[in-house]
């Protein structure tokens, strides 16, 4: 299926809009004078305890999508009504950001995924197709050992379906292979290694051999495809482990880089690498989009790309020259002994950052004297140099933007005819640091430190809200309900599966005592590497907001052309701070209709849709949804009216009452 070349129309039919990624529809029934009447036209409510992020699909009326379960829905776009659902019996849940079309003009089939399968079913029925893979689904895995899960939909060229994947963040991980599969029968395409293999272009950036125990620099935010051109254009994350690279010297590619692969072979045709030999979890969090610019006095097709760093990279979309000037910048370096960082790190001046670089005194808090004297004293022990100053043993460093960007999943929207992007941001501080690596003798302490410590700690104290203390938990939950958990993923927790019988039975029997007694461990069944990562840490203040000056989320226009921004305005607020206008934390992205109305929910605190003017960045309309619009929305036909649609869940508010819904709002 090809998509259109600019907006959406009538359907919704892929990921992001249309294959160019730009979140645009031509629809123009909603306006700018009649936006305000928006209402909401009905709810269709789930079962907490997930938090899939997902972006739906709308075709000849009917939305497609998951509950918080990873169970695949129907609806009748106009009224809501479930038309049919789809389990797959594979216990899961977490991050599933929505599904593939695919039709040839006579057949269709909607490519959904749950964990580490890939299943075909019947858009009219939710039946798999006994003819794709083994009984309508194809795995994913290399091994079952590999944590696997397709958390953003795959793209389609041609009669091919062409998927990345997420996997773990510490070794061992799965190589991020990008494949293309065959829509009918499931069958392997293509791949293209992004741990270069001997004789492959960029393997001389790895240790040797590295390409049989390296994993990760995987696709896992999505991609876009220029169909005309047959260009697929993928962006990867950061190698295992993540925040110490000892085992993994070099540059390595493909890791945190843009590739354009020719679709039909998977060839590369050139690469654009973001972060070089990443220790700060710098993947490209998102999609790129394609837009065309005038640059140089001559229409240009671009491909631009958000990071979480906070720079905005827009290259030309054949050649992957940037199109505004990117620089080898020097960057502190690393004193963790066996690590050995990049002298260098790429940097764009055009356009500014979008996001703070560095964290210094001035830029601490001062909501209130109290929290600022804490911060300040906070900050006094950390280490802060810039954005990638290398984390350090024994400290903490300050991650400015944080873990989650700067931009992240939700994307960005652009107008393809003006060649003006628009995407939303967060600007907070969190810290990390490294540990040496706790000496274990168990399995279950093995097992914690290898699959669990990233985000838990070390110690299990985690970092509440976002990452819950594990201390105690045995006086909260049975065994049987860790278990559970552990399989099914919660909230942004993903899924480990793979976890059975001893192993399970080891790390809940350490999960609840803390004492590294019971079975054995295997030599490196932790991971292996010296170093630890302390965990994700949050700066906020001791009355949990953020420790810097706001704004503490944007939303931003800028005019690629030039690369001036248009306007730039705070994002988000909290109901029970006098001044409204500090912005907050958000996930989700926009959408933009050719009417000039952008929507996007994203915040996380005050729970809210709004629209705004695209060109001025001026409120038109808001609601309070049911809970939080983490993800990003989209606008569809249905019963002769416009709906604009988005799901909403609190599983990222642990503070708030659990649940979750996708809300439709239209003209009465």
């Amino acid at each position: 299926m090809a998509a259109p070349a600019f907006g959406a129309g009538s359907d919704w039919a892929i990921y992001g809009g249309t294959s160019d990624g730009n979140r645009y529809s031509s629809l123009t029934g909603i306006t700018k004078a009649n936006v305000g009447g928006l209402r909401r036209a009905w709810t269709f409510g789930m079962d907490a305890g997930g938090d899939p992020q997902t972006h739906p699909l709308a075709i000849g009326g009917v939305v497609y999508a998951y509950t918080p379960a990873l169970q695949v829905i129907a609806l009748d776009g106009a009224t809501g009504k479930r038309l049919w659902q789809f389990d797959s019996g594979v216990a899961a849940r977490g991050a599933q950001r929505g599904l593939t079309w695919w039709t040839d003009g006579q057949n269709r089939r909607l490519f959904a995924s749950v964990m580490n399968y890939l299943y075909a079913l019947d858009p009219a029925t939710g039946k798999p197709i006994a003819s794709f893979g083994t009984n309508g689904r194809i795995d994913l895995r290399d091994d079952d050992k590999f944590y696997v899960s397709l958390t953003s939909p795959g793209i389609i060229y041609r009669d091919m379906i062409i998927t990345g994947f997420r996997t773990g963040e510490t070794a061992p991980a799965q190589p991020g292979s990008i494949r293309a599969w065959d829509v009918h029968t499931g069958k392997l395409r293509w791949i293209f290694n992004t741990i270069p293999r001997p004789g492959e272009f960029g393997h001389d950036t790895w240790p040797a051999g590295a390409w049989k125990t390296a994993g990760a620099a995987n696709n896992w935010t999505g991609m876009v495809i220029d169909q005309k051109r047959g260009i697929v254009f993928a962006p990867t994350g950061s190698a295992v482990d993540d925040f110490y690279g000892a085992g993994r010297a070099g540059d390595d590619l493909f890791a945190n880089s843009l590739l354009a692969l020719d679709a039909r072979t998977g060839k590369r045709l050139w690469h654009f690498q973001g972060v070089h030999h990443d220790v700060q979890d710098r993947d490209f969090p998102s999609p790129p989009l394609l837009l065309t610019v005038k640059h140089g006095g001559k229409l240009v097709d671009a491909v631009a790309q958000p990071t979480k760093q906070g720079f905005l990279f827009l290259l030309d979309r054949v050649t992957g020259k940037p199109l505004f000037p990117v620089t080898e910048e020097p960057v502190p370096q690393t004193d963790v002994p066996g690590e050995a960082t990049s002298h260098t790190q790429p940097t764009v001046k055009t356009p500014a950052p979008y996001a703070r670089q560095h964290l210094d005194e001035r830029g601490l808090t001062q909501r209130t004297p109290q929290a600022h004297d804490w911060a300040l004293q906070q900050f006094k022990t950390f280490r802060s140099e810039g954005p990638f100053t290398p984390m350090r043993v024994g400290q903490q460093t300050v991650v400015m933007p944080g873990f989650d960007g700067g931009a992240e999943w939700g994307g960005a929207a652009a107008d393809p005819k003006s060649g003006v992007i628009y995407f939303n941001a967060n600007d907070v501080a969190w810290t990390g640091g490294l540990v040496e690596a706790q000496a274990v003798a168990t399995l279950g302490a093995a097992t914690y430190q290898k699959n669990c410590s990233v985000c838990h700690g070390q110690d299990r104290s985690g970092s509440p809200p976002a990452f819950p203390s594990l201390l105690g938990i045995g006086n909260r939950m049975m065994p049987s309900a860790i278990a559970d958990v552990v399989h099914t993923g919660r909230g942004r927790m993903p899924a480990f599966a793979s976890l059975q019988g001893d192993t399970l039975s080891a790390l809940i029997d350490y999960l609840v005592t803390g004492k590294d007694e019971g079975a054995k461990a295997e030599p490196g069944s932790d991971g292996g590497a010296r170093y630890k990562f302390t965990g994700y840490r949050k700066f906020l203040d001791p009355d949990g907001y953020p420790a810097v000056a706001p704004p503490w989320g944007t939303l931003n226009a800028i005019d690629l052309n030039t690369g001036a921004y248009l306007w730039k305005i705070p994002l988000g607020e909290y109901s029970e701070l006098a001044d409204k206008t500090t912005g907050s934390e958000n996930y989700g992205g926009p959408i933009l209709t050719a009417s000039g109305l952008l929507f996007i929910g994203a915040t996380l605190y005050d729970k809210k849709i709004r629209a705004f003017d695209s060109k001025t960045g001026a409120l038109l309309w808001q609601d309070t949804l049911p809970f939080a619009g983490n993800a990003t929305p989209i606008t569809y036909m249905a019963g002769g009216r416009q709906f604009v649609l988005i799901q909403a869940d609190n599983a990222r508010d642990k503070k708030a009452p659990q649940g979750a819904a996708y809300v439709a709002y239209a003209l009465p």
